[in-house]
């Protein structure tokens, strides 16, 4: 088990490290990779790095407890993610060649060709906080599973998280997380589908699973039981929330840059049939998963959901498998921690100092603060890895996205009115929050409808409101 679990991480080492060859040591190489990227790596990458540790542990987690209605999670953040990609990601790809930026902040912040330094520092100082907080809970993940399969101390998977993390972001920077987050989606689609067919199988098949489903209360439900407003309008609220969490992602920085850096606007069809195509299908491994996990794994007073899916294969499958199946998890991880490591250094290099030219060495070093920063978090952590990556999640597409609409849009707000903008959507996320109420709609529909009309109604069109006060 360990053997086949070290030889994947080495694998995945080596082909992050490989890409040192091509790296041409400027920060438009480091964090952008020359916007060179090929549109199935584009594709790829943003499917490892969108699905992380979440997917493994959280979604699983999620499914375990909460049964069926866990598939409108599945149904509804596709389909937002889907909406949002429709409009925004050829305009972001081409904002991106036209500002000359190679980070997210940089790029909303000149979006119309005048300078918004202020805004630009704000971002990136969101990006950075919510960023490090969802690094966390990706080393947090990995740890999860080392703890489970080997009993090592829970510390021990976050560290050994950071260190591959750093080897490869410090050899080619996000040309190397891309690379291997290629490699890595194939393992972790594997590593999902393996466990899905032997769990089904352990189960006497799929009817007998469904059976053995039924005889749990309120499981085979289609909506929760505990909704928001009672009826049908409580479960298309419920389902709503999760479109609004898919279209999220134009809020993410570290899933949005992908599409930044591939090679030009008119591949972006081809890297989002190569998107969805592996998102929907490891999506939909993974709920039906852990709809099988709580069948399998019956003792629910004692037990982390969170740890349904290393406690399944530790169970169901031999030893070379199980490394297999970690390696899956460790690659979901890694491929997330390292681009929110890199997106980070990118807000603290560009954001916070622009206008400054930076030394490729400054650069990296960044990046290993930025990782030692994202460890300690994880060391501290007490939440759930699904809670802290929704929060985290929800927070900066309230803060990011009603700008990035409106800008799509053709608008130009000023720069005041962006920052109002921002705080409000943050200050509704956390009241929803402090409220209780993201567990019966996603805090972040909240957030964005509020930032989205404060931005509708103060801002002109970009011919018109040249403005950036």
């Amino acid at each position: 088990m360990i053997a086949s679990f070290v030889g994947f991480l080495l694998l995945f080492t080596l082909i992050g490290v490989s890409s040192v060859k091509l790296s041409r040591g400027t920060s438009a190489d480091y964090y952008l990779a020359g916007s060179s990227v090929k549109p199935w790596l584009t594709g790829l990458s943003a499917v490892a790095t969108n699905n992380s540790g979440y997917m493994f542990i959280g979604v699983i987690g999620y499914s375990y407890v909460t049964g069926f209605p866990a598939m409108w999670l599945m149904v509804g953040w596709i389909t937002g993610d889907f909406l949002g990609s429709l409009f925004v990601h050829a305009r972001l790809r081409a904002a991106t060649e036209k500002t000359g930026e190679v980070s997210y902040a940089g790029v909303l912040s000149n979006w119309h060709g005048v300078s918004n330094p202020r805004l630009q520092r704000v971002i990136g100082a969101i990006s950075i906080l919510f960023l490090l907080a969802y690094a966390s809970a990706q080393l947090v993940a990995g740890s999860k599973a080392l703890y489970v399969l080997f009993g090592w101390p829970e510390s021990a998977g976050a560290i050994l998280g950071a260190v591959l993390v750093v080897t490869y972001c410090m050899a080619g920077g996000i040309r190397a997380s891309i690379w291997t987050d290629a490699a890595q989606s194939l393992v972790m689609i594997v590593a999902m589908a393996l466990l899905l067919v032997v769990a089904v199988d352990a189960l006497g098949g799929v009817s007998a699973a469904h059976a053995q489903m039924q005889e749990i209360p309120d499981f085979t439900n289609w909506f929760p039981t505990d909704l928001f407003l009672p009826g049908m309008a409580g479960a298309v609220l419920f389902v709503v929330g999760w479109v609004f969490a898919g279209m999220s992602v134009i809020g993410q920085p570290h899933v949005m840059v992908r599409f930044m850096a591939l090679d030009n606007v008119a591949s972006m069809r081809r890297a989002k049939i190569w998107y969805y195509l592996w998102f929907a299908a490891f999506h939909a491994m993974a709920v039906i998963v852990g709809l099988l996990a709580r069948v399998y794994l019956t003792d629910t007073s004692s037990f982390d959901a969170e740890l349904a899916l290393p406690t399944m294969a530790l169970e169901l499958l031999p030893a070379p498998l199980v490394g297999l199946i970690l390696a899956g998890v460790f690659a979901a991880t890694m491929s997330t921690a390292d681009s929110l490591v890199l997106s980070c250094s990118a807000s603290v290099t560009h954001d916070l100092l622009p206008h400054k030219k930076v030394s490729s060495t400054a650069i990296k070093l960044t990046t290993v603060a930025i990782t030692a920063a994202a460890l300690s978090l994880a060391l501290a952590n007490n939440q759930s890895v699904f809670s802290l990556v929704i929060m985290a999640w929800s927070a900066l597409a309230s803060a990011f996205a009603p700008l990035l609409i409106v800008l799509c849009l053709g608008r130009n707000p000023t720069q005041s009115t962006s920052l109002f903008a921002i705080a409000a959507g943050l200050i509704v996320v956390f009241v929803w929050r402090w409220l209780g109420w993201e567990q019966f709609i996603y805090e972040g529909l909240a957030g964005m409808l509020t930032g989205l009309v404060i931005l509708l109604l103060n801002t002109g069109s970009g011919s018109h409101n040249k403005s950036h006060n």
